[in-house]
């Protein structure tokens, strides 16, 4: 290597780098070149978005990363779709939008502004949680869409299979295009029909970054911080805004807040007891006690603010051993009640263990046992691996580990139940 020439990064790290790019711009990106060719090219902005990851898979490991990665992403992926829209006979009814909006600032290679994306993604996300499609397509599209989900990604957050997510999928994007539904934030009057739909969106969406589905790393802060920026816009609309998505970016931040802690220096996965406390971000808990009060004005009492009340107890708390186990579970029996949902029950589950003991906690978890949708979820079988350690029975406990190693989503969560194999109970939860 010659004086003064830097490093050519490896495959590896080319890899890593288109990795990390599309995981933080796939959905921005697609919900730009959405807005431009229309909801009924959704189909082909797919395409050409994933046509130009390839692309860079091809290339860069060679040429070296662009300087601005966002932008050479952008103009391979428009210039595909210009081609198929010129084979189609269509080019002349989007040229002058795709001029107007992206193409100088692209090849004249200036910086991607994040502004224009960021109000695209929210457009985005309300347009594809039209009341034309059922509330799980809403959310499941979004997810795609907006959020750059991989249909597995999709299917765990669901609970569901693979199949199904994807059929749900072409039927989502079908009756949009049939609708012809256009890429719009709707009308004062009608945004209330959408909300619902948005607000799971962020909270899959913010599910995901804390805890990741696939890979080698527990937490996606990107997608963490674009939940809570986005739930922090939609809280102060003056239509859609309010008390319940006040509760939702409180719970987003109390949960935020604890990530400095969550790994050791070795990135492995520390859990509640075991963390250091004083690395909580205080910033973060102070913005979620202001979200906090702000989402006790009124009289709703949503999922969202007893989601976010049980996470204060947590994160208020001065110690594991200090937190008040009796509040939770009270709170999760009211969630119950909102929320009747396997997970739901089985979260209450641990709550009910630390209140009444591992007996109480065993009969609770046996009524779940076998509940379709747990089957493939790894905190089924985690939990139910430290209850049967607490009633000393080592060799069912194993077994259960056993299965919530394979189902694990990440490889700290793997490497966290291999090392409670075998050992004396802890908190796997």
């Amino acid at each position: 290597m010659s004086k003064g020439e830097l490093p050519r990064k490896s495959p590896q790290d080319v890899r890593g780098s288109i990795d990390l790019l599309f995981r933080r711009r796939a959905g921005q990106l697609t919900a730009t070149l959405t807005r431009i060719l229309g909801i009924e090219n959704l189909d082909l902005v797919d395409d050409v978005v994933q046509d130009a990851l390839l692309q860079a898979l091809r290339k860069w490991p060679y040429s070296g990363v662009p300087d601005n990665p966002t932008a050479w992403v952008l103009r391979v992926a428009k210039n595909r779709a210009v081609d198929v829209l010129r084979r189609q006979g269509r080019w002349r009814e989007k040229r002058d939008e795709l001029e107007r909006s992206i193409l100088p600032s692209v090849d004249a290679g200036l910086v991607f502004f994040s502004d224009e994306l960021d109000d695209d993604r929210l457009r985005m996300m309300f347009a594809c949680c039209h009341p034309a499609l059922s509330r799980d397509a809403q959310v499941a599209l979004t997810l795609k869409t907006v959020g750059g989900f991989s249909v597995d990604e999709i299917a765990r957050a669901f609970l569901k299979t693979k199949p199904t997510i994807a059929q749900r999928l072409v039927r989502a994007k079908r009756t949009l295009r049939d609708n012809e539904i256009q890429l719009a934030i709707p009308a004062s009057d009608e945004l209330p029909t959408h909300i619902d739909s948005v607000l799971e969106v962020l909270y899959l969406m913010f599910n995901e970054g804390y805890s990741t589905s696939a890979g080698d790393d527990l937490v996606r802060a990107d997608l963490c911080d674009e939940a809570i920026r986005l739930a922090e816009l939609v809280a102060m609309h003056p239509v859609v805004g309010g008390p319940r998505v006040h509760a939702l970016a409180a719970l987003f931040l109390f949960q935020a807040a604890r990530l400095p802690a969550r790994v050791d220096a070795e990135d492995e996965l520390l859990l509640l007891d075991e963390q250091d406390r004083s690395l909580w971000d205080r910033m973060l808990l102070r913005r979620a006690l202001e979200h906090f009060r702000l989402a006790a004005r009124g009289d709703e009492i949503t999922a969202y603010h007893l989601q976010a009340e049980i996470a204060s107890y947590h994160a208020l708390a001065e110690n594991f051993e200090t937190t008040d186990w009796v509040r939770i579970l009270d709170r999760y029996d009211q969630l119950l009640v909102l929320d009747p949902s396997p997970v739901v029950a089985l979260n209450r589950v641990v709550a009910l263990t630390k209140v009444e003991g591992a007996e109480a906690g065993m009969d609770a978890l046996r009524q779940l046992r076998d509940e379709p949708a747990l089957q493939t979820y790894y905190h089924l079988f985690a939990i139910e691996g430290d209850l049967l350690s607490r009633l000393d029975r080592k060799e069912e406990a194993n077994a259960a580990l056993s299965k919530a190693i394979a189902l694990a989503p990440n490889g700290p969560v793997r490497r966290y139940l291999e090392r409670r194999r075998f050992r004396v109970p802890s908190n796997v939860y």
